[in-house]
This record gives C-alpha cells, sequence and structure tokens, in this order.
C-alpha cells in the first residue's frame, strides 16, 4: 500500500457516514476518536477514510482546516504499515474531540496507537 490518500480511498458517502455512525464502533485515543465499521460496499477490499473536527470547538475554518490536513497526513504516513492485512473493506472516520490546537508529533502518536488498535480488533 503506497503512502498516498487518493481519491478513491476517502470516505465521501453520505449514505455510508449515517451508517458509520448508527452502526460503527468506536476507539478513543484523548483528542482522536476513531468509528469504523465493515464497509456494506463489497466491490473492493480496501479502507475509506474521512476526517472531522467540530465547528462548535473551532470556530475559525483555517483551525479546523489546519487540524484536517494534520490528521489526514498523520493517517496517511501510518495506515500502510498497519491496514496492510486487511482482508474485508471498513469505513473509517477520524474525529479530533480536544479544545486545543495540536502539534504534528503528537497527534501522530495518537492516530498510530488507534490504527494499531484498529487492527487488532478487526484480525
Amino acid at each position: 500500500m503506497k503512502a498516498t490518500f487518493s481519491k478513491k480511498e476517502k470516505l465521501k458517502s453520505t449514505k455510508e457516514i449515517e451508517l458509520l455512525f448508527q452502526e460503527g464502533q468506536s476507539l478513543k485515543k484523548f483528542p482522536v476518536l476513531l468509528v469504523y465499521r465493515e464497509s456494506s460496499d463489497g466491490k473492493e477490499i480496501g479502507i475509506k477514510a474521512a476526517v472531522s473536527v467540530s465547528k462548535k470547538k473551532f470556530k475559525r475554518a483555517v483551525d479546523r482546516n489546519r487540524i484536517k490536513r494534520l490528521l489526514r497526513e498523520a493517517y496517511r504516513l501510518q495506515k500502510a504499515e498497519v491496514l496492510n492485512e486487511c482482508t474485508r473493506s471498513y469505513s473509517l472516520m477520524l474525529i479530533y474531540i480536544g479544545k486545543e490546537m495540536p502539534d504534528y508529533h503528537f497527534l501522530s502518536k495518537k492516530i498510530n496507537f488507534l490504527l494499531n488498535a484498529f487492527a487488532e480488533k478487526v484480525k
């Protein structure tokens, strides 16, 4: 798996996102929440992911976009070593639930922990 985050790896389906929140399970390592669900779209084996930051906690779009960029970058660099053994397709959403602006290394450690925990759960 390459260290890219291409268009077909992004979770964009509104229906799939709704199902993710209704039926999905979650893992939490403050300040990041990982919500996951086995995807109903069985055409391709792989992981589709999305990121989200609360508008209530971060009023300025500049701050939300910065955090989303950090989340995507941390996910992009770590997904290959953790998620390459998946035999089913999954939908993931990384949600930042903290109140302060994070730095990259802090987020990277938290996402690495969550992805490892997710890989253990789905094995």
